[in-house]
């Protein structure tokens, strides 16, 4: 017989880990934005997408230019939206 570990539970982040995540990755990911044009990041759960979906409008904000996020269910790319197009994030 095959024994096989619990798979790891996740626990929700608490509203300052939510707000601590954006302040610190929304610095990043300017950086990153300005540098490369594009920021990529596994972000599986619903969570974690809307985590980063909050920095990239924060990013849009520092920036003051369109910022829109992607998410695949796996992945999620935050990039630079068009200029003169709301900035959406998706």
């Amino acid at each position: 017989m095959t024994v096989h570990p619990p798979a790891p539970r996740r626990t929700p982040l608490s509203a300052d880990e939510k707000a601590r995540g954006e302040a610190n990755f929304s610095p990043l990911v300017a950086e990153t934005l300005v540098a490369k044009g594009r920021f990529r990041v596994t972000a599986e759960t619903p969570e974690m997408v809307e985590l980063f979906q909050a920095v990239a409008r924060r990013v849009g904000d520092m920036l003051q230019r369109p910022v829109v996020s992607y998410a695949n269910g796996r992945d999620i790319v935050i990039t630079f939206g068009h200029e003169g197009s709301p900035g959406l994030t998706h």
